[in-house]
């Protein structure tokens, strides 16, 4: 749909006031060649090491020595500035989030989707521990995860707010977790049937068990995915947040891979992997300096068959020996349980060092890993490279840290991927003229299936991506109520006018987005942008899509870099009701994204877009 003279006069020219303060956040990019690494060093009493330079430290990467080019040490000796809350005009919304200035931030994920009742209460308990003793003007954020990710309370350093988000709810009771009361085994049926001596065949047991255990399987690897996805989220909320992050995560079990059973008629029908997308997240968190503690929420534990809840009658060796079987259960019953224990703890002892933290296991002492945590990543260095390797081959480059001196353990990423750029989407070319962008709709995109890129972008209610930085203006239409959708917008269920259209005009930050080197000194951006209408409840209702596959003039090209790429959409919401928009940009070469949610009910009584918004660049994080 062609955008009206008058609108896109307002895209190519202008931005919307107020404009954005100026940060500088630190990140890998690989225009730049630059890899910026925190380490922290402790002693052997696990206290932090001061006062070291760059000429402690040597650095190689793939056993290449590299020059350091930049060296900062960090502590936490001054207390956190708080930046100015932003003050916009109406109609005008940002995913730009005000943070405390110059101090690492630290964010509690409470992870009830893999965390049994019992030790969901103890870890609310400690937390309100660590908060009693807490120092002041430690500033903290609060996430929830269930089978989606919830953000609690935005980053404060008020006690009030902290303890109110920890209490807002009662423990949530975890549906894929398999006894979701205390984590342990669950008596199965076919361990019912042994232990009543039920004359039943040997093979319907091991069909029920081997049912029981591809049950037991798929809920793991939907719990591995979920947790995987919300982490995924995480990081890219926290991208746009200028220096180190500490992600303090309680849980109670994340296995990421789940082994052949050998009991089983078959063994590797419950077999499942998710490592390749748990490197990937890994490689997110850390590019998004984002240091993983996890916590192991069950404490000091010892396997659940040693349980005062288990009967022990399934490991009674009088049960009928025609089953050729009950002699082993205790054992493999054992046996598994030190396994998953295992894998549970590899998983989170495997996050922490990828990203540069720590993780916690066997201790009941959660209060104490709060502070510790925050403790280490409060005092820090970052130092920051360019590799003599220039190439962006997307292959994982390791990362070494050395120290002159002895005695001290160095915890810091361990290496990153040298993003080659993606492939443009398979669109016809089209010259863009220096009148206006070429806009492709989504559905004149390849009919192949692909993973939906802006998936995680999109959901309604989670936390909104800032690898972008965007402005957005959302004011109602000139015009009355319509029967029908605005032109390209697509329905989703059963939805009925009139209508109110809307105007939403985007301007996106472009530091954060990669412009591709043509032919003829033009640049191509491949970018994806969406609005979504959302009800109350959650329930998608109404979309508009579209592709913008630029090969821009180096006059436009010029113009992007000065004030920002800009986009305009045109989106219908029921009159009546509740709504919210959720608006956000993709980009599909450097894989970020940029969003942001507002309820309709904001902007629904504003006048219509009559003369252009004042004129600002926009700022650019560097």
């Amino acid at each position: 749909m062609p955008i009206r003279p008058t609108l896109f006069a307002i895209l190519l020219a202008a931005t919307f006031q107020p404009d954005l303060p100026q940060r500088s956040s630190p990140s890998l990019k690989a225009q730049t060649q630059l890899v910026i690494v925190d380490v922290v060093v402790t002693d052997n009493k696990q206290n932090p090491v001061h006062n070291l330079t760059a000429s402690d430290f040597t650095v190689l990467e793939n056993n290449v020595p590299e020059h350091i080019k930049s060296f900062e040490e960090h502590t936490n000796a001054s207390p956190a500035k708080s930046e100015l809350p932003l003050v916009l005009p109406p109609g005008n919304f940002t995913n730009y989030t005000t943070v405390p200035a110059d101090a690492p931030l630290n964010i509690l994920l409470l992870d009830t989707l893999n965390t049994p009742n019992d030790a969901q209460i103890y870890v609310r308990s400690q937390i309100r521990l660590f908060l009693e003793r807490s120092p002041p003007n430690v500033p903290l954020a609060i996430f929830g995860l269930s089978s989606r990710l919830w953000l609690l309370q935005p980053f404060t350093a008020d006690p009030r707010l902290l303890e109110a988000a920890v209490d807002r709810k009662n423990p949530r009771t975890s549906p894929l977790i398999d006894n979701p009361a205390t984590g342990g085994k669950t008596d199965r049926l076919s361990e019912k049937m042994v232990e009543a001596k039920a004359a039943v065949n040997p093979y319907v047991v091991q069909r029920l068990q081997q049912f029981e255990a591809e049950h037991s399987s798929g809920d793991l690897q939907l719990r591995a995915r979920y947790t995987l996805d919300a982490l995924n989220q995480l990081a890219r909320y926290l991208a746009g947040l200028p220096g180190r992050k500490n992600l303090i995560w309680f849980s109670g079990s994340f296995p990421i891979s789940i082994l052949p059973d050998d009991n089983l008629l078959n063994p590797f029908a419950i077999a499942g992997d998710n490592s390749d997308k748990f490197r990937q997240t890994t490689a997110l968190l850390a590019k998004s300096q984002v240091a993983v503690y996890p916590i192991d929420a069950r404490g000091l534990a010892g396997p659940s068959v040693y349980s005062v809840e288990s009967s022990g009658r399934q490991y009674d060796p009088t049960l009928d020996p025609n089953l050729g079987r009950n002699q082993d259960v205790f054992t493999n019953h054992l046996n598994d349980a030190i396994r998953q224990s295992a894998d549970d703890n590899s998983t989170m002892l495997q996050m922490a060092e990828k990203t540069g933290g720590h993780a916690f296991i066997n201790t009941n002492g959660l209060a104490d890993a709060v502070a510790r945590s925050i403790e280490a990543g409060s005092n820090y260095y970052t130092l920051t490279y360019s590799p003599t390797n220039h190439a962006n081959d997307g292959k994982f480059r390791r990362i070494q840290l050395n120290l002159r001196r002895d005695g001290y353990t160095l915890a810091y990423r361990r290496g990153y991927y040298a993003d080659a750029p993606a492939a443009a989407p398979a669109l016809t070319p089209v010259t863009v003229s220096n009148a206006a962008p070429h806009l492709v709709p989504l559905a004149a995109a390849p009919t192949a299936h692909v993973a939906d890129p802006m998936h995680n972008a999109m959901i309604f209610g989670s936390p909104v991506p800032t690898q972008i930085t965007l402005k957005v203006l959302v004011v109602p239409a000139a015009g009355n109520p319509e029967a029908t959708l605005a032109s390209g917008n697509i329905a989703s269920g059963n939805i009925t006018g009139p209508y109110r259209r809307y105007d939403v005009t985007i301007a996106a930050d472009p530091s954060a987005i990669i412009f591709t080197p043509a032919a003829n000194d033009n640049h191509q951006v491949s970018l994806l942008f969406r609005t979504y209408v959302y009800s109350r409840e959650g329930r998608l209702i109404n979309t508009s899509s579209r592709i913008d596959d630029s090969d821009l003039s180096p006059i436009l090209y010029e113009r992007a870099l000065h004030t920002g790429l800009f986009f305009h959409q045109e989106i219908s919401v029921p009159v009546k009701g509740e709504f919210y928009l959720r608006i956000g940009v993709h980009d599909d070469t450097a894989d970020h994204d940029g969003a942001v949610e507002i309820p309709v009910n904001s902007v629904k009584d504003l006048p219509p877009l009559t003369l252009p918004p004042v004129t600002q660049p926009l700022a650019r994080r560097r």
